[in-house]
């Protein structure tokens, strides 16, 4: 499976996407600020193709997908959230979206997430994120 993450609008709050399933749209994304410098838990992970493996969240208390080896960042999952103050530079997704915000986050969360469950059983899926 591939899924291709598009950033399409920034602000210095936060940055929000669409999120494509083997080139058809998904949903919504939103991610900290796209920033020259890391500020921890306040900036977007670089551009690139990740690996996404589904593990055990502490944090979340249950699977969850985890982007693989992002260069200065550990712990980077997709989940459910709806602003910057989620994501402690995860990926959010939503089915609607605002300036600095997804909605209807849960929903859309839950159906990527069973996708990504299937895909991992019978092979390796990979998120290309891009401008």
């Amino acid at each position: 499976m591939e899924l291709r993450l598009v950033r399409d609008e920034f602000t210095d709050e936060a940055t929000t996407g669409k999120l494509y399933v083997d080139e058809q749209w998904r949903c919504f994304t939103l991610e900290d600020a796209v920033r020259d410098h890391k500020i921890p838990g306040g900036t977007a992970i670089p551009y690139g193709r990740y690996e996404v493996v589904i593990t055990w969240s502490n944090r979340f208390q249950r699977q969850m997908p985890l982007l693989v080896d992002v260069p200065g960042f550990s712990g980077i999952r997709i989940h459910a959230g709806n602003s910057s103050k989620d994501t402690e530079g995860c990926v959010l997704v939503g089915r609607t979206r605002a300036p600095n915000w997804v909605g209807e986050s849960r929903m859309a969360f839950d159906s990527l997430f069973s996708s990504l469950q299937v895909a991992c059983e019978f092979g390796k899926v990979y998120i290309d994120i891009t401008q």
